[in-house]
């Protein structure tokens, strides 16, 4: 198995979004010919009050501005955290809109 990417190793790392904290479980960046890239994001999603939830979400990247820090071995720390919060906002988003929209809930499934 290769080693991951700097990008690789940040965009792995469990967060927290107000109260909602999101456990990575695993993550896989696959790079597209275009030069995008999917994220496919497995998480264990904890709420207060709320039983964990475990989800599979495939999160499409085709700003074409971050490639460089995606392939980097050592990518500008500015823009590798400017990197990790936009997707971060996004998973945010995707996890408060998959309920009603349909865009949103396409992208992931949940596990159990």
């Amino acid at each position: 198995m290769p080693a991951r990417s700097p990008a690789e190793l940040v965009l792995a790392r469990s967060f927290t979004q107000g109260s909602t904290r999101f456990n990575v479980r695993d993550l896989q960046i696959d790079h597209h010919h275009d030069r995008s890239v999917t994220m496919t994001y497995q998480l264990d999603i904890a709420q207060p009050n709320h039983p964990e939830e475990r989800w599979e979400v495939a999160l499409p990247w085709s700003d074409k501005s971050f490639v460089d820090v995606f392939t980097s071995p050592a990518p500008e720390p500015g823009r590798l955290d400017m990197l990790a919060s936009l997707v971060r906002s996004l998973l945010d988003e995707w996890w408060e809109t998959k309920g009603y929209e349909r865009q949103a809930a396409k992208m992931g499934r949940r596990l159990c």
